[in-house]
């Protein structure tokens, strides 16, 4: 009997010893690199003071759009206008002014608005009750 339990007790320690963990070693990875960027510069901007003009204008028939711009600047001096045409048939004039400080707008309009009277140009379908089926 201590024979058999002594036979069991090998059985069981290499059971056992087999199912025994194995360590491995970790991957070896190379450091990373790092790779500054660049110096920071700051943008360089220009020593002159700005100065240009432009305008521009569109007046589509189809579309009913008409407007136009223009301004003008030199240094810390700006002035321009736009005119705009308004769906009330007025034209929408705004000049304006800028020493610096702030700009100033004046806005005057040409013309009178007018409201006419809206009438729809399509006629309704007519009604038509839906269909009453027989109940069976």
């Amino acid at each position: 009997m201590s024979l058999k339990v002594i036979l069991v007790a090998c059985v069981a320690a290499v059971a056992l010893a087999d199912k025994a963990p194995v360590y491995h070693q970790p991957p070896v990875y190379a450091a990373p690199t790092y790779h500054a960027p660049a110096p920071y510069k700051q943008p360089e901007y220009p020593t002159a003071p700005p100065k240009y003009n432009y305008n521009y204008g569109v007046a589509d028939g189809y579309s009913g759009a008409n407007f136009a711009a223009s301004e003008s600047r030199d240094g810390y001096k700006t002035e321009g206008s736009y005119t705009v045409d308004l769906p009330d048939s007025r034209k929408q004039i705004v000049k304006y002014v800028d020493n610096g400080d702030g700009y100033v707008a004046e806005v005057t309009y040409e013309g009178e608005a007018q409201y006419p009277e809206y009438k729809p140009t399509y006629k309704p379908a007519p009604y038509h009750a839906a269909p009453k089926y027989p109940v069976y």
